[in-house]
């Protein structure tokens, strides 16, 4: 499922404009994937709040949760096709939600804080993909992934290094 999910992303990068090698479509894909894991891992850790009696502070604002801007989806659970896409889409990703995520690292309480490393990790990354609508396409794949179980997260484990070797 992921090998074939990573080459269908591949193959729309390398005809986005933005993106013009291997290394590239790494480094989109990176982002991306890493902004949906932690959609994932937040929903598991306000879980075990939840069945544990416990509080748990979301750390991404609900206006840049995944699934705000990412993945909206409709009460029946389907993806909301008329979530953001094109200009608007890119737009949001380069003026609002890279923004935001890179002062996570001048917001923390300190160094060793998940926040900051979230925002020393956007200060150093740039949105390349300027469609809009190759940006849409992307995320919709990623979004089908699901990061739960072992097998899971060692199958993606496997496959992305194997892609950072090549």
């Amino acid at each position: 499922m992921f090998e074939q999910t990573f080459k269908n992303i591949d193959d729309i990068l390398h005809k986005d404009a933005g993106c013009g090698s291997e290394l590239d479509y790494v480094e989109q894909t990176s982002w991306i994937l890493f902004l949906k894991y932690l959609d994932d891992l937040e929903k598991d850790k306000e879980t075990a709040a939840l069945l544990s009696g416990k509080t748990y502070t979301k750390i991404i604002d609900p206006k840049y949760k995944w699934t705000k801007w990412a993945a909206p989806k409709l009460e029946n659970g389907k993806i909301d096709h008329n979530a953001m896409t094109g200009d608007d889409l890119v737009d949001f990703v380069n003026g609002e939600l890279f923004p935001y995520l890179k002062s996570f690292k001048t917001n923390a309480e300190n160094a060793n804080t998940i926040e900051y490393k979230i925002g020393e990790v956007f200060s150093e990354l740039k949105n390349r993909i300027q469609s809009g609508y190759n940006l849409r396409e992307v995320v919709n794949l990623i979004d089908e992934l699901r990061f739960r179980t072992h097998a899971e997260k060692h199958e993606m484990s496997h496959l992305y290094e194997g892609k950072i070797k090549n």
